[in-house]
């Protein structure tokens, strides 16, 4: 796992996140902007499914348990895709507060597969 890559991930759906719970929380429909951040950040997650993929195959495995990165992965890929829709449907202040704090979690668990990849002994 390369470390600059989920860092941009973590960054990326950081800033969108906030953007979006303080545009939700003073009553604004998620912008074009964020929209954007966030479907970068989805980019990244599907880069990031076919780099966890191939990785093993060059000796690069997960330090940590592979089950919990899975999890995690497939949860951070899903998460951001139901939220956009439903904030693309919606467009209310509330939907845009789901998206940020579903963009919030996504940054949480890169950060935490990250670790899992990297950090912790076997």
């Amino acid at each position: 796992m390369i470390d600059w890559f989920a860092y941009v991930q973590v960054g990326v759906a950081t800033v969108a996140g906030l953007l979006c719970v303080v545009l939700g929380l003073v009553g604004r429909r998620p912008s074009d902007l964020t929209m954007g951040a966030l479907a970068l950040v989805e980019v990244l997650l599907v880069a990031q499914v076919v780099v966890a993929i191939a990785a093993p195959a060059f000796g690069n495995a997960p330090t940590g348990d592979p089950l919990e990165f899975w999890t995690y992965l497939v949860s951070a890929v899903l998460l951001p895709v139901g939220a956009g829709f439903w904030a693309l449907l919606e467009r209310s202040r509330w939907s845009t507060v789901v998206l940020g704090v579903a963009a919030l979690a996504v940054a949480v668990m890169v950060y935490r597969m990250l670790q899992i990849w990297t950090v912790q002994q076997a």
